[in-house]
């Protein structure tokens, strides 16, 4: 729902018949959602110095930190959803490439998701060893990987593909299975496993 200027609603309304300008004013303030909402919340959520973004900084935190318990709780192909939802959340307004691990028990729930490696706007360097390091740091018995693409195109490249099989092959040889690499491109998710690039 677009909607330019907020306006006010009674305190009853369902939050979830509002529009996109009327919630925004709840959060920062009427005053600065009309100067600022130009029909899109990503310039809001994707960064920004001045108070009205760090308070929405604030709520995408608190809103990756929620979807991180949600997945805590469920094995994570029970919900797979849930994992892009999670990291669609971390990746947002990231004008660089970043590198995230998940880590996964013998049931496939979740040990931890570790960022680890940032790059460039158009790359990141990921070395194999480390990889391998973490995930006996972690005791994993099985591992997900997922990179952003801040490029907004997430068909991923030859680059990614040799990657992942290369960390497979590595990890295999300390009995961790990879279960997928996902590609985040704003809110576009592309799986390794269900396009038979795993």
């Amino acid at each position: 729902m677009r909607s330019h200027a907020p306006t006010s609603q009674s305190p009853g309304t369902s939050v979830d018949r509002r529009s996109d300008a009327d919630l925004l004013g709840d959060l920062i303030g009427v005053k600065e959602s009309r100067q600022h909402y130009r029909g899109s919340l990503q310039p809001f959520f994707a960064g920004g110095d001045n108070q009205s973004h760090t308070k929405c900084a604030v709520a995408r935190e608190l809103v990756r930190r929620w979807l991180g318990e949600e997945l805590r709780r469920v094995t994570v192909f029970a919900q797979p959803s849930a994992v892009t939802d999670y990291l669609k959340v971390h990746f947002a307004g990231r004008e660089y490439e970043s590198f995230v691990v998940l880590y996964l028990d013998a049931q496939n729930g979740l040990i931890e998701v570790e960022e680890l490696f940032r790059g460039t706007l158009t790359q990141t360097s990921v070395y194999p060893r480390e990889v391998v390091k973490s995930a006996l740091r972690f005791n994993a018995a099985g591992v997900m990987f997922s990179h952003n693409h801040p490029s907004g195109l997430v068909t991923p490249s030859r680059a990614d593909e040799y990657l992942t099989q290369t960390l497979k092959a590595a990890l295999a040889l300390v009995d961790v299975r990879v279960l997928d690499h996902l590609v985040i491109a704003g809110n576009n998710a592309l799986s390794f496993a269900e396009t038979g690039l795993l």
